[in-house]
């Protein structure tokens, strides 16, 4: 998160990883029940953001035309406008089964064994704020030469929900 050091997060479930709460920030535990805290939404998204771009080859996995799950390398591009983008092109056997089965399920683990697991509804978009976000990335780039290359899509995942876990034996931090 972007606080300062001492700052207080607030986490609204005493499940907790290793990974998210090594941070020099205190904790402290509130009702399930209190309003919804827009300040924790944030800083959730901007620890899954951080450990997305610190692992930058996750694994998505789809269920394919053909009913049997695939599983495929992907990169993440990264936030805008509070949802995770990710991009792809038309042409693609991957786009092929989202169109069919929009239900999807994001895997990632870092080098210290700590791991993030999302699943979510990928929902495709014509938005060139995305595109151009997904351009910066030099590879991404390189394939589709810019952000007007008409196979080129992107899309973010929406009813997006998941976890954080570790090695450490302390639960996984679901959100």
């Amino acid at each position: 998160c972007n606080l300062h050091r001492n700052s207080i997060l607030l986490v609204t479930t005493p499940q907790y990883c290793a990974y998210f709460t090594n941070c020099p920030y205190r904790a402290m535990i509130i009702p399930a029940n209190e309003k919804r805290n827009i300040f924790l939404e944030v800083c959730i998204m901007n620890k899954v953001v951080e450990f997305l771009k610190a692992n930058p080859v996750q694994y998505l996995a789809t269920v394919g035309r053909d009913g049997h799950a695939k599983c495929r390398p992907f990169m993440f591009a990264d936030e805008l406008d509070g949802k995770l983008w990710f991009c792809t092109n038309t042409q693609k056997e991957v786009y092929k089964d989202m169109q069919e089965n929009p239900y999807v399920e994001l895997s990632v683990s870092s080098l210290d064994y700590a791991w993030i697991r999302l699943h979510g509804k990928a929902v495709f978009s014509d938005s060139m704020a995305a595109k151009e976000l997904c351009m910066r990335n030099p590879i991404v780039k390189s394939q589709y030469g810019g952000a007007a290359n008409p196979i080129f899509t992107v899309f973010y995942l929406e009813e997006a929900h998941g976890l954080i876990a570790d090695f450490s034996g302390n639960p996984p931090y679901e959100f």
